[in-house]
């Protein structure tokens, strides 16, 4: 399918990217898998089932967008953490370095395509929500494609509220100009939106689906996701209510962590959610995922080498915890799959929960581009779970659901990696905030976890972070001036 003819809506990153646009052959799955057609005019759609089923696929094809996964991603919501840094080599892509030390300004320009990709993903869903309900088409389907959309716009607004602060929460399409310049919405207003939407997607979402739709938004993933913003909201009691309520959904951890990220182990027990990717031969276009291409080991035929895990990271895992040598691929070192990384590679780490065996490189085609991005695990799960229950003063719950993310992590090995005893609520705490350290390493929440958690200064602040500014990003400029003022800018940039 070819783009629709829509108006120009580009403005606060709301972009008219039609259903179309992002429709080619997409991941790993059949419901992705779209065939290029003629160009077809908008007033012509929006007409069958047909045309609402392309438009929801073209929601998930532009999850693995350049701007989702690459580096306006890995900037925002990686590098400036404590397990990640630039990476690659010293010159290359030098400005990286601007968000490991918090000097980013607001002309940096991944912070524009991480704006944009997140609105793109919203406008894809706003135009299914808006238009799917007056289609004439198999009502239970109907419901479900509405439910995945309002997923995907709740993940892309918590993508952007953790990253921005206030934002402008649209809902809808634009129908005309005077509808471009919306201000900033307060972000108690943006999360109340994205609970909402959770809500509605997980009481329509089936748990599961079969092997042709798999990967789609499930109810665990509404779930789960609603879990996660409540525990940036602090509201305790409700991420326990959700984790438990997953926690009985048929998840549970892969036995083996290292083999769970690689390709022929991707949407398995452990997996909630992941944006779904893949290399199709005789269809380049499609095969267009970056996100393992942009983190391969540079100098090899993995990649670029860029996000690179810290010394920090390394040094945070207790010996013998098996997640140390699955999460980072050391220089010299030959991996599982037995690729000998040379000892001349620039950097001493990379990131290997990206990493795709050399074998599946295809020559000509995306390094990579096979490999899924997981969103959401169901360790993580565990952890969120633990944490509620103890801030909620159930040690012995806290303790089960860490202690179960522990025992995987010991490879089988006794007297490593003991269980947790503590009963002391922060001395428990700590714990959990360490497991989530060292399980999610490199999976792009460490630094919003430690913000949120009230620990920038301490963790961060000897890179340069500043209480009081670093806790969001700055608005992008060009978001600033297309609205001519509208949008306003946060303190301190």
């Amino acid at each position: 399918m070819k783009f629709i003819q829509n108006t120009d809506i580009q403005k606060f990153g709301v972009i008219a990217l039609c259903v179309g646009t992002l429709a080619f052959p997409a991941c790993k799955r059949d419901f992705l898998n779209i065939d290029p057609q003629a160009k077809q005019q908008a007033v012509t759609f929006w007409k069958t089932q047909e045309d609402a089923t392309k438009a929801v696929n073209a929601i998930y094809a532009n999850l693995r967008s350049w701007g989702n996964t690459a580096f306006p991603a890995l900037a925002v919501e990686s590098i400036p953490g404590d397990d990640a840094e630039k990476g690659s080599d010293p010159n290359d892509a030098s400005y990286l370095n601007n968000f490991d030390n918090y000097t980013a300004s607001s002309t940096e320009g991944q912070f524009q395509g991480f704006w944009e990709a997140q609105y793109q993903n919203i406008n894809l869903c706003n135009q299914v929500l808006d238009n799917v309900p007056a289609i004439s088409m198999d009502a239970n389907l109907k419901a479900r494609y509405l439910a995945e959309a309002k997923f995907v716009r709740a993940y892309s607004y918590f993508r952007l509220v953790r990253a921005f602060g206030d934002v402008p929460l649209r809902l809808n399409v634009p129908k005309d100009a005077s509808e471009f310049n919306i201000p900033r919405t307060p972000k108690a207003q943006v999360y109340a939106a994205i609970e909402k939407d959770l809500d509605d997607a997980a009481a329509v979402l089936p748990p599961n689906y079969t092997s042709v739709d798999l990967g789609r938004a499930t109810k665990g993933a509404a779930l789960g996701l609603h879990a996660k913003v409540a525990m940036y909201l602090g509201k305790w009691d409700q991420v326990l209510a959700y984790t438990n309520t997953v926690m009985t959904m048929g998840y549970d951890l892969y036995p083996n962590f290292q083999e769970s990220f690689r390709t022929n182990r991707e949407n398995n027990i452990e997996s909630i959610f992941e944006i779904q990717c893949e290399l199709l031969l005789n269809n380049k276009d499609a095969s267009n995922s970056q996100y393992s291409q942009v983190q391969g080991v540079r100098g090899t035929v993995g990649g670029w080498g860029f996000n690179v895990p810290t010394t920090t990271l390394a040094a945070a895992f207790e010996t013998g915890d098996v997640r140390r040598d699955a999460t980072i691929i050391f220089r010299g070192e030959t991996t599982p799959q037995g690729d000998a990384i040379p000892t001349s590679v620039p950097n001493p780490m990379y990131n290997e929960k990206s990493y795709v065996p050399f074998s599946q490189i295809v020559s000509g085609y995306t390094e990579g581009s096979q490999q899924n991005v997981r969103v959401l695990r169901y360790a993580d799960i565990l952890l969120m779970n633990a944490e509620a229950a103890n801030e909620l003063n159930n040690p012995t719950l806290a303790k089960t659901s860490l202690n179960k993310v522990r025992a995987r992590a010991r490879g089988g090995v006794v007297g490593v990696l003991p269980d947790v005893t503590t009963n002391d609520k922060t001395e428990l705490r700590n714990a959990i905030w360490k497991e989530r350290q060292v399980e999610l390493a490199m999976e792009s929440d460490r630094y919003f976890d430690v913000i949120r958690q009230g620990r920038g200064t301490a963790v961060f602040g000897p890179k340069g972070w500043k209480a009081g500014k670093n806790e969001v990003w700055p608005i992008p400029l060009t978001e600033i001036d297309k609205s001519a003022g509208t949008l306003t800018q946060n303190p301190g940039y």
